[in-house]
């Protein structure tokens, strides 16, 4: 495997931080020699898309929290993920603003009272679009993997959608499961 290639795994982007720590994607890619970071592009209430909506369980174009970030490892752009809260969670917090959060997004999640406990992943493949190719520098037939992350809380209300892009060739999704 590629020295580009980066392996991913859900888990440590759904569990809280520990006081102190700093954001499990900056803290993943050093603990394997990287240096991972991001930009975060834009925040704020937006009209929920579609999808978006559906899976929140709001009203299709109802004003959700979306925080917009371009992923980066050791500089390269490397993922593009946009984030949705409901506006009833988000709204006047840390997540509808373009600041870093200390620990990042799950944390202050959980220290608002609202702690993911059942996560669903769809993955796709298909083509970037044309923001997309530009964003993470691919052609237009460089294929994407397409992940989009429902959360919810111990009540099943969703808390959080992430819609996630990244480049087929620079990606392997790791799964791990364990029963009993």
């Amino acid at each position: 495997m590629s020295a580009s290639r980066w392996i991913s795994t859900s888990m440590p982007y759904l569990t809280p931080r520990e006081q102190g720590q700093g954001d499990a994607w900056s803290a993943d890619a050093a603990a394997r020699g990287r240096r991972g970071s991001q930009r975060i592009v834009h925040a704020g209430e937006v009209p929920a898309p579609t999808e978006v909506a559906r899976l929140l369980a709001v009203s299709e174009g109802e004003l959700v929290v979306v925080r917009r970030r371009l992923i980066l490892l050791d500089d390269e752009p490397n993922e593009l993920t946009d984030t949705y809260y409901p506006a009833t969670i988000a709204r006047a917090t840390p997540l509808a603003g373009t600041a870093k959060i200390r620990g990042g997004a799950v944390t202050l999640l959980a220290e608002l009272g609202y702690v993911g406990v059942l996560v669903r992943e769809d993955v796709t493949a298909g083509l970037p679009e044309d923001d997309e190719q530009q964003a993470l520098r691919l052609t237009p037939t460089d294929p994407v993997l397409r992940l989009t992350r429902l959360t919810l809380d111990r009540d099943d209300r969703p808390i959080q959608v992430d819609r996630m892009v990244m480049p087929a060739q620079r990606q392997q999704l790791r799964y791990e499961i364990r029963i009993g």
